[in-house]
């Protein structure tokens, strides 16, 4: 900029094409700043006059200096750079914006892609357990059944008609040992007809009441799981907070509410800490609580019971049990349960960290979960009501993540096979008493196709379900102890 200046100086002194003999010198000044100075000879004096510095070609010179300066100033930090320099501060904040903007969006999209690794890796568990579940059933022996008649004696080329009376298959009952051949199907009882084609068959039917094919029941005592009426629904969650749940009511309910009161927790969410109470099935239906009740820790999933006026329920992402008391609305004991499985290491086959699950039957308080040392295999364990330590646990057979849900009455364990098939089945039984496992095959209906949670009630003696976002019951038939 000095350098335009010093020529633009050269030019209003006139110079002309001829007079070259102008000398440039740069150098610093006194304060280290770098300057250009041009030397021009007047054309026209010789020496300089003291009257010269202040006619009026020097004031003019002056003046046009002036300009320049001013003209300089502004192209060097002055119009110019004001506007340049709020441009660039703009574009600085646009660029910090679009930083943060992208760090947020990459910290989002860690969190996503660890979540998708670790369902990946449940996927993956399942994978093998089913893998190991079909090679089992693959390695049982098929027994084939015989056949009622024998292929070999066709019925309609027998020519036989009952006589006198006789039921149809009347020599057969009554001859249980029979051999099945041609000779002993020709009964005294029966006549053969004279045309060797089928004959109409007429006999005398009297009804009598016949047995139930699963047993007697025993309306009192604890016998085996022998049936499960159908699913009845007695209320729709409001919302999606409802599409998971646990509903309850006290077997042994004591003061201040009685053993109509029903409560209900929705578990969708991280931080689930709402107790709903109903004073009876009425005004659950109509949705109406009387009570609300905030507990002092969340809730981990829909493994929570209620007994003898308080609430059994595993702390969120522990292995810890809490006893919450309705009566003084705070913590009345803690425990750990040892070893157990927790925030989705040991669940349910449909997840929702349903690693332990507490119930309550005739004998008391259970948990079902299990363990490194089990191997991923159902733990049962009674515990004491008060301290909530382990009085006696079982280690069982059955996966745990090969199941939907599980449940516990008379102090057997009850395995259902699906969440999510309409018709599934109770498909595994462990008996404490005995310490035995066996399979079983009870009809179990998901009338709303997905089950998250099943727990028994003895005093009801009904189970309770959570049936994607319907509250529902079932009616249970026990055999004879």
């Amino acid at each position: 900029m000095w350098l335009l200046l010093s020529l633009c100086v050269f030019c209003l002194l006139g110079c002309s094409e001829g007079q070259d003999r102008a000398t440039l010198w740069r150098g610093n000044d006194h304060s280290g700043r770098c300057q250009y100075t041009f030397t021009v000879p007047s054309p026209r004096e010789t020496s300089c006059s003291p009257t010269v510095s202040g006619g009026p070609e020097m004031e003019g010179l002056k003046a046009r200096l002036s300009l320049l300066e001013v003209l300089v100033a502004r192209l060097t930090g002055g119009e110019i750079g004001g506007p340049g320099a709020g441009s660039q501060s703009q574009s600085q904040a646009g660029l910090q914006e679009a930083l943060t903007q992208a760090m947020g969006e990459r910290i989002l999209l860690q969190g996503e892609k660890e979540r998708l690794e670790r369902d990946v890796e449940g996927l993956q568990r399942r994978m093998v357990e089913m893998r190991r579940e079909t090679e089992r059933l693959q390695s049982r022996p098929c027994y084939p059944q015989p056949p009622l008649v024998p292929p070999s004696i066709p019925l309609q080329d027998s020519g036989l008609r009952p006589a006198g009376g006789a039921g149809v298959l009347s020599h057969l009952v009554s001859r249980p040992g029979r051999q099945w051949d041609t000779g002993s199907l020709r009964d005294p009882a029966w006549q053969y007809g004279g045309n060797p084609v089928l004959q109409e068959l007429k006999a005398e039917v009297t009804e009598i009441p016949a047995p139930s094919p699963e047993g007697p029941e025993d309306s009192t005592g604890c016998g085996e799981l022998i049936s499960i009426g159908e699913p009845v629904s007695h209320r729709k969650a409001d919302s999606i907070a409802g599409k998971y749940g646990v509903w309850m009511q006290d077997p042994e309910a004591v003061a201040p509410y009685g053993g109509k009161m029903v409560w209900r927790i929705d578990t969708v969410g991280s931080e689930v800490r709402q107790l709903f109470g109903y004073e009876d099935m009425d005004q659950l239906s109509k949705g109406f609580p009387s009570k609300v009740l905030l507990l002092p820790e969340p809730v981990e999933s829909t493994g929570a019971t209620l007994y003898r006026g308080s609430l059994y329920y595993q702390r969120r992402r522990s292995r810890t049990l809490l006893r919450y008391d309705l009566a003084s609305e705070s913590i009345a004991s803690r425990q750990d349960l040892p070893h157990a499985g927790f925030h989705g290491q040991f669940p349910y086959s449909w997840g929702g960290y349903t690693d332990v699950d507490l119930g309550v039957d005739e004998q008391g308080l259970w948990a079902v979960y299990s363990t490194n040392k089990a191997k991923g295999a159902i733990v049962v364990s009674q515990l004491d009501p008060h301290s909530l330590a382990v009085k006696r646990s079982w280690e069982t057979s059955i996966r745990k993540t090969s199941v939907a849900n599980a449940f516990v009455i008379c102090g057997r364990l009850y395995t259902v096979a699906s969440y999510t098939a309409p018709n599934t089945t109770i498909n595994f039984m462990f008996d404490t008493a005995t310490g035995q496992g066996k399979e079983v095959a009870l009809p179990f209906r998901n009338k709303y196709r997905y089950n998250s949670m099943v727990d028994y009630n003895p005093a009801q003696r009904k189970l309770f379900a959570w049936d994607n976002f319907h509250i529902v019951s079932y009616d249970v038939r026990l055999g004879l102890q």
